[in-house]
């Protein structure tokens, strides 16, 4: 009688427990996978905004033409009346008091003039009055001469103060834009590296989160690694199975089982 010979090659048994255990750990990390919210590892909060910084070189962007106030200063600095904004709140008091005291002295001056007119016989004659009226008209035409000298050291005092503030105001406008750039691109300098910092940081939190989600996987995937490496380094077991051939009878009761089950599944022929 002849016999069936089946041989099968499998893995050792416990390769083979490996193997299921992997399949196990496999199943249930992938349906842990599906459930991880991708929000929590991607998206904008790993993005680093604008820090303080750059937030206060913009705002100083703005002031670039800061310029302007100096420019209006500087014109007000200049004109016909100008001057009368930088002249001394003193001035009219100085040149009143001295004046006053012109007065003074040119009033001292009178006796001894008449003192001359006794001496030489002309007090309270015609010509003793000419003297005194040319001496009041001297004292008078120098007194005006001694104002309008005040007023001019006054008034070139006042042009001179009033063309140093025009000479300051026009500098303060030439720099105050380059001093602004030079202060912004001081702090967006700052920024950037602040930003970059901050970018590092969220970075590394970035794959925190993603290592710690996706760990099991990982720790998985090399479990599945280690199986692979000892199937393929350990040989595999060799199961035959023997088993005898049927004989003629067995044979043809199965094909009678098998017709009688056809019969039976289309039904017996009615009769009419």
């Amino acid at each position: 009688m002849a016999e069936i010979q089946e041989v099968r090659q499998r893995p050792a048994e416990f390769i083979e427990a490996l193997g299921k255990t992997y399949a196990d750990e496999l199943t249930k990390t992938v349906g842990g996978l599906k459930q991880i919210d991708v929000s929590k590892l991607y998206g904008p909060q790993f993005v680093a905004g604008p820090g303080a910084l750059t937030t206060q070189a913009e705002s100083l962007a703005g002031g670039l033409g800061a310029f302007q106030p100096y420019l209006r200063a500087a014109e007000a600095a200049t004109g016909p009346t100008a001057y009368q904004a930088y002249m001394s709140p003193y001035q009219q008091d100085v040149i009143a008091e001295t004046l006053r005291e012109y007065d003074v002295q040119a009033q001292r001056g009178i006796p001894g003039l008449r003192a001359q007119q006794v001496a030489a016989g002309a007090f309270g004659q015609g010509r003793g009055a000419v003297q005194e009226a040319v001496y009041g008209a001297e004292s008078d035409r120098n007194r005006a001469a001694l104002q309008a000298q005040l007023l001019q050291q006054g008034f070139g005092q006042a042009q001179q103060l009033a063309q140093q503030d025009y000479l300051r105001n026009i500098q303060l406008a030439e720099q105050a834009p380059a001093l602004a750039g030079q202060q912004i691109s001081a702090l967006t300098a700052l920024g950037t590296q602040q930003q970059a910092r901050q970018q590092a940081e969220l970075e590394a939190q970035k794959q925190l989160q993603y290592q710690q989600a996706y760990q099991p996987y990982q720790a998985t995937q090399a479990l599945g690694q280690g199986v692979m490496g000892l199937i393929s380094g350990y040989p595999a077991q060799t199961q035959q199975t023997i088993a005898p051939s049927p004989s003629g009878l067995q044979t043809g009761l199965g094909v009678a089982s098998t017709l009688a089950g056809i019969y039976n599944l289309v039904g017996k022929p009615k009769l009419f």
